[in-house]
Parts: C-alpha cells; sequence; structure tokens
C-alpha cells in the first residue's frame, strides 16, 4: 500500500511534463508567412472536424449512457448500479474525447514549427516533432491513469462500496473510453484517407503534379486528416486501451484478493502503470542527447526506446517486490514477458514495414512489373506477417500464465497475464509519441512543399516523413499486441463477472462461492457457442467492409470535386486561381460522420442481440447453451479473428506505403538496360527523385518519381491506404469494445 501514493503523482507529473513539452513546442519559430499560411488552413479544418465529429459522438454517448444505465438497472435489479455503470461510461467518453482533442491540437501547432526547424537542422527537426507528439502521449496515458484511479476512489472510498465490487462498478468507464475511441478512430480514419486517396490519384496520377503541390484542391484535407485520424483518432483509441485493460486486471485481481485480503492485487495495476509513465519521462528527455545530423532519424527514437525498456524493467522488480510478497519473482518474470512481447512487435513491425528489409524491398521489386503484381506480393506479405504476431501473441499468453501459475494462488495464471499486460503498457506513452510524430511530420512536409521552401528542407523532412511512416506502422504492431493480450485478460474478466453474479444469487447453486470455484466451460462443439463464435468472427470482416466502403465513397465524391475545380477553373493550373480548399474538407467531413456510424452501431449491437436470442433459446429449452456462454464465443472468436485481420491490414498497408517511399527517395536502382525497359531515360539520370538528387550507386540508373515503377507503386499505397489507417486500427478498438460492452452487460445474457 505504501507504493499507491505514486499513482496521483505520477498522473499529475506527467500532465505538467506534457505542459513543459507543449510550452517548449509552442514557443519555437513558425516559420514563413508561406508556411504559416498553410499550417492555419491546416488548423482550422481539423477543428472544424473535430467540432462536428465531436458533437455528433456526444449525442449518440448520451443516448447510449442512459440506455446502459437502465438495462443494467434493470437486469442487476439495481438502479444505483446501473446510475454509477451510466456516469462512469459518461466519464470515461468525455476523457477519451479530451485526450483526442488534445493530441490533435498540439500536433497541428507543432507541424508548422517542425518544417520551420528542418530549414535549420535534422535535430532540431526530430526534437519538435518527438516533443509535439509527446504531448499526446503523456496527456493520454496520464488522463487514463488518473481517470481510472480517480473513479475506483470515488467509487470505493467516497461511495463506499467494497473494494472488491468497485472495480466491476467501473467497467462503465472503459465502456465509454472505448465507445468513442472507436467513433473517433472511424471518422478520422475515413477522412484521412479519403482525403489521401483522392489527392492522390487526381493530383499525381492524373494531373501528373507532385504530392502535396497547392494546386490541388484536396492537399489541404490531406494534412488535415493526418491529425484528425492518426493523432485524435489514435490517440482516443490508446487512451481506451490503456483504461480498458487497467480496469480488467484489477477486476482479475479480485479473486486473489478474496483469498488473501490483500489489496495490492487489486491497485498493481495502477502503480506499475505510474511507473511506466516515469520511464518514459525520462526516455522521451534523453532523444536530444542521442541525435546526430546527418543520421537515420529512426536511430536516437530506438535508442530512448530501449532506455525505456531498461528503465522499466528496473521499476518492475521494485513494484513485484514491494506489493507481491514472495512470489514477486514469478509475477516479476510475467511483467518481463510483456516487456519483451512490447520490444518484439516494435521490431516485427520494423521488419514488415520498413525499406531496410526484405519484404518492402520485395514488394519494391514486384513494382517493377506493374500494379498487379505489386498488389499479388503485397498480399502475400501481409498474411505472412500474421505468423510472427500469432506466434509471439500465444508465447506470450502460455508464458505469463505458467509463471503466475507457479505462485499456487487461485487465478494466478490468468493474473500472470495481467501483469504481463502491464509490463507492456509502461512503454505505452512513448509508443505513442512515436505514433504522432508520424502526423507532425508528414505536415510538416506538405507545408515545406507548399511553402516552396529550399531543397534541402524538403530533404529532411522527407527523412522525417519516412521514419514517421514506420513510426504510425509500429504503433499499430505494438496496439494490436496489446490488443492481443488485453483481449484474453478481459475475456477472464468478463467470466469473472458472470461468476460473481452467481455467487451473489441465493437461487444459485454456486451461491457463497469463491469466484475460482465456479465453473463456466465455452465448449465450442455447443451449437450456440459455434454459432455465436461463427457471427464473431463475421462481425470482425462486416464491420471492415464497411469502414473500407465508407472510405471508397468519400474518397470518389472528393475525386469528383478536385476534377471539378481543374475543369471549371483552369486558372488553378496556370498558379493564377486558388484552389476551394474548404469545399473540399467540408466534402470529406460529412462523408466521413456519415461512413462513421452504421460500423460504430453494429460493433455495438450484435454482441448484445447475440447474447439477448441465445439467453432466449437456451431459457426456452432449445439449446444448452447459456446466454454468457454464447457470448464468450463471440468474444473468444471475434477476437482471434480481429487479431489477425488486423495485423494483416496494418501492416500490408504501411508496406505497400514505405514501397512507394523507397522508390520516391531514389534508392531503387537499376542496371542501365533495365533502366530503359521501365521508361527511364538514362542519359542525365532523369529518373531521381527532384529535391533529393540521391547518387546512383557506380554503374547503376536511379528509378524514382515518373517511372512506371514509382506509378504501380502508388496504386499499391492507395489501396493499402483504407487498410492500414481505417479499418485495421478500428479494429484495435472493436476486439476491446466487444469485451468491454459485455462486461458491463453480463447481467442481460444470465438466465
Amino acid at each position: 500500500m505504501e507504493l499507491v501514493w505514486v499513482v496521483p503523482a505520477a498522473g499529475l507529473l506527467g500532465v505538467l511534463f506534457a505542459a513543459w513539452l507543449a510550452w517548449d513546442v509552442l514557443r519555437r519559430d513558425q516559420g514563413t508567412p508561406q508556411m504559416q499560411e498553410v499550417a492555419s488552413m491546416i488548423f482550422e479544418g481539423a477543428n472544424a472536424f473535430m467540432r462536428r465529429q465531436y458533437g455528433t459522438i456526444a449525442m449518440i454517448s448520451v443516448v447510449v449512457a442512459v440506455v446502459v444505465g437502465l438495462l443494467v438497472g434493470y437486469f442487476d435489479e439495481d438502479v444505483e448500479i446501473g446510475v454509477l455503470t451510466a456516469i462512469a461510461f459518461l466519464i470515461g467518453a468525455f476523457c477519451s474525447a479530451l485526450s483526442g482533442f488534445i493530441g490533435m491540437y498540439v500536433a497541428v501547432r507543432a507541424n508548422v514549427r517542425t518544417a520551420s526547424a528542418a530549414t535549420r537542422s535534422l535535430r532540431e527537426a526530430i526534437a519538435v516533432s518527438l516533443r509535439g507528439g509527446a504531448v499526446s502521449g503523456f496527456m493520454i496515458v496520464a488522463l487514463s491513469l488518473l481517470g481510472v484511479a480517480g473513479i475506483f476512489g470515488l467509487y470505493s472510498r467516497v461511495l463506499d462500496n467494497p473494494i472488491d465490487k468497485a472495480p466491476f462498478l467501473i467497467v462503465g468507464f472503459g465502456f465509454g473510453a472505448s465507445f468513442v475511441a472507436l467513433f473517433a478512430q472511424l471518422g478520422g480514419g475515413i477522412y484521412t484517407k479519403a482525403a489521401d486517396m483522392g489527392a492522390d490519384l487526381v493530383g499525381k496520377v492524373e494531373a501528373g503534379i507532385p504530392e502535396d503541390d497547392p494546386r490541388n484542391a484536396a492537399v489541404v484535407a490531406d494534412l488535415v486528416g493526418d491529425n484528425v485520424g492518426d493523432c485524435a483518432g489514435r490517440g482516443a483509441d490508446l487512451f481506451e486501451s490503456t483504461a480498458a485493460e487497467n480496469i480488467g486486471a484489477m477486476i482479475l485481481g479480485v479473486a486473489i484478493f478474496a483469498i488473501t485480503g490483500q489489496e495490492e492485487w487489486i491497485l498493481f495495476p495502477l502503480v506499475v502503470r505510474a511507473f511506466g509513465l516515469i520511464a518514459t519521462m525520462v526516455g522521451v528527455a534523453s532523444v536530444p542527447l542521442f541525435t546526430r545530423e546527418n543520421q537515420d532519424p529512426m536511430t536516437p527514437l530506438n535508442y530512448a526506446y530501449w532506455l525505456i525498456v531498461a528503465i522499466s524493467a528496473g521499476f518492475l522488480a521494485l513494484v513485484t517486490n514491494l506489493m507481491m510478497g514472495e512470489d514477486w519473482g514469478w509475477f516479476f518474470a510475467a511483467g518481463l514477458v510483456g516487456i519483451a512481447t512490447s520490444v518484439a512487435f516494435v521490431y516485427i513491425t520494423q521488419y514488415y514495414t520498413s525499406g531496410s528489409w526484405r519484404p518492402v524491398r520485395e514488394i519494391v521489386r514486384a513494382c517493377l512489373t506493374g500494379p498487379a503484381t505489386n498488389i499479388v506480393t503485397g498480399t502475400a506479405i501481409g498474411f505472412e506477417t500474421t505468423a510472427a504476431t500469432a506466434l509471439v501473441i500465444g508465447a506470450a499468453l502460455v508464458t505469463s500464465f505458467i509463471l503466475g501459475e507457479q505462485t499456487g494462488l487461485p487465478n494466478g495464471g490468468i493474473y500472470g497475464t495481467a501483469v504481463a499486460t502491464m509490463g507492456m503498457l509502461m512503454s505505452a506513452a512513448y509508443v505513442l509519441s512515436m505514433d504522432t510524430f508520424g502526423p507532425i511530420t508528414d505536415n510538416a512536409n506538405g507545408i515545406i512543399e507548399m511553402a516552396g521552401a529550399p531543397p534541402q528542407a524538403r530533404q529532411i523532412t522527407d527523412s522525417l516523413d519516412a521514419v514517421g511512416n514506420t513510426t504510425k506502422a509500429l504503433t499499430k504492431g505494438y496496439a494490436m499486441g496489446s490488443a492481443g493480450l488485453a483481449a484474453f485478460l478481459l475475456f477472464s474478466a468478463f467470466l469473472d463477472k458472470v461468476k460473481e453474479t452467481f455467487a451473489e444469487d441465493p437461487n444459485s447453486p454456486f451461491f457463497g462461492r469463491p469466484l475460482h470455484e465456479i465453473p463456466l466451460p465455452v465448449d465450442l462443439s455447443g451449437v450456440g457457442v459455434f454459432v455465436s463464435g461463427l457471427l464473431g468472427v463475421m462481425l470482425v470482416f462486416l464491420f471492415s467492409s464497411l469502414a473500407i466502403r465508407s472510405v471508397g465513397e468519400a474518397a470518389g465524391a472528393i475525386i469528383e470535386e478536385v476534377r471539378r475545380q481543374f475543369r471549371e477553373k483552369p486558372g488553378i493550373m496556370a498558379g493564377t486561381e486558388r484552389p476551394d480548399y474548404g469545399r473540399a474538407v467540408d466534402i470529406t467531413t460529412r462523408a466521413a460522420l456519415r461512413g462513421m456510424v452504421a460500423p460504430g452501431l453494429l460493433a455495438v449491437g450484435l454482441p448484445v442481440v447475440v447474447g439477448l436470442v441465445f439467453r432466449g433459446l437456451h431459457e426456452a429449452g432449445w439449446i444448452v447453451d447459456t446466454g454468457p456462454q454464447t457470448v464468450a464465443g463471440l468474444l473468444m472468436v471475434g477476437t482471434i479473428g480481429g487479431i489477425i485481420l488486423a495485423t494483416f491490414l496494418n501492416n500490408v498497408g504501411g508496406a505497400w506505403d514505405n514501397a512507394k517511399k523507397y522508390i520516391e527517395a531514389g534508392l531503387l536502382q537499376l542496371p542501365p538496360e533495365e533502366a530503359r525497359q521501365q521508361g527511364v531515360t538514362v542519359s542525365g539520370n532523369p529518373g531521381h527523385n527532384p529535391g533529393h538528387s540521391p547518387v546512383a550507386s557506380a554503374g547503376l540508373v536511379v528509378v524514382g518519381k515518373g517511372s512506371e515503377a514509382h506509378k504501380a507503386a502508388v496504386v499499391g499505397d492507395t489501396v493499402g491506404d483504407p487498410f492500414k489507417d481505417t479499418a485495421g486500427p478500428s479494429l484495435h478498438v472493436l476486439v476491446k469494445l466487444l469485451s468491454t460492452v459485455t462486461l458491463v452487460l453480463a447481467p442481460l445474457f444470465i438466465s
């Protein structure tokens, strides 16, 4: 108990550290008037979208909170529990929305300052962009920690609920956070990829103008999308992840608390995350010490990450030793498994999405024979990536479970997986910082292009943008890995919630028995469980279909608008007339908001419908499987399908994107004869990327922008955009939302 004070202290310190980072970023030079003008348009567009999106989400959230409160109060036969659940839902929803908005606000202020810094040095540009991203990382993790700890303290201490009941009461907080995160990620993802596709297809492919050319009406919408999707959407996603996983781990601690009477088992997840936040502060502050001019920008980021890993391991040893008594060594080892899993996913994602390794280079070679072979090769590599994901998650769960079992404690194995999940989350603030680093550098690159900055500045922002693509992919890999561990954790928490209901029901044969003694088998051979599992995996694919289709429809509207402006305003291409950026932003906004509603409501509604239908069939005597068992089947199979599909979508999209970047960077170099076959004029080597002026190796020719290989790479990147930035990240939220929905509404499914 001595360490509990660290939780509010670390949370407040995280907020203060984020405030200092924001001050440091905002005091920096904003560059030329041209840069400031572009940045102002991005800021206005992002704010307009966020106001409309969160206005829509707020209305839906209030309705859902009331419905959830009524349902829980009715089926649990306790009005107070229904009210507390509804309040927790609204608090979680508000905190999730706030965290996403803060991340976006600072990111759109950091982009122009990064662009300005790039005109001076790589070192300064890295410092500004990472610190801008770290504001989001620290605010989100700190708010998540303070939110869970605060509402837990309110329900257990102030309202005087038993400490072993409070974790179940605050599940609504995770549900609200997940609900907002899903809509934020969906809406932002649809927006950013629709704008990106529209800008690329009409600008680069049809008009033959540069990527961020100011003559393209969709460029500003594209730059806005980087912020509302990758900053606000991912911020809400990571807030939800840390909150829901924290609550799930606390619920699993209840079973051990019931035997030992020690509150440490419930409070441990909060304490270990607090120390992880402190470790991350040290890592972020160290990045300038590792940065050198003319180096790969990824190098200092990796060094800082390893420093955080080392410090986190030390803190983990301290916390487990002080809070877990004689069994601390086994749980410390389980926590190390989680930290190792985090490292594994970071480097697995780098391997499959970075141009330094075989998969992306294989896709680049496939581009030489056209778009079709590019798509086929990329698809094959995307499927290949699922093997590593499944093996790592499986190894982490089995190992941490076995380590926990060695303690001999009830639910010790399951709690070992919870400790592993908390170990993985210790670096969450830094991983999120690297994620927001991506859209900041992407925006800076666009501002440099649109403002006509010197070529050397573009070279710096291009290198940062390429690294940003990798860091965004890393975050998705990390989020998917943590989602895999968390889904098992939350699934177990759902079963414990059902068992708790049985233990408190005087009419139940399990009345008064400890949770670990109550059987609740989930048999896939049962017809109800099998069918619900089938529906669970169907949900994953149907949800992805709706998300991707929404991107396609919105992109189509943008394409038609840009074509119309080119057609009706010939002065745009001549540079004498300004495009109507605002109209393109408005069209994308409306399309994104329309597209997010159907998949979001499907995700919330299907598990409820399945649970109630199969409860009715069981009560009628038509099937043996109970409502909780069938819902568990949906959770189990749907989660597995979601993890695998998200891995494919995230990694193949990232690989296609960096294959294009590889060619644009002038790294595809061929013998002269092969280059001629690609339509590259060998004399003077005009196949290079203007602004980079890469030097070809002896006897080789650079195949860059404008080549047939580059056009094929653009097609692959376009196909992959809604995969990696819309459907894939949204599935991270979906697999955890399924668990939190069913966890909160468990009384509905119990006969």
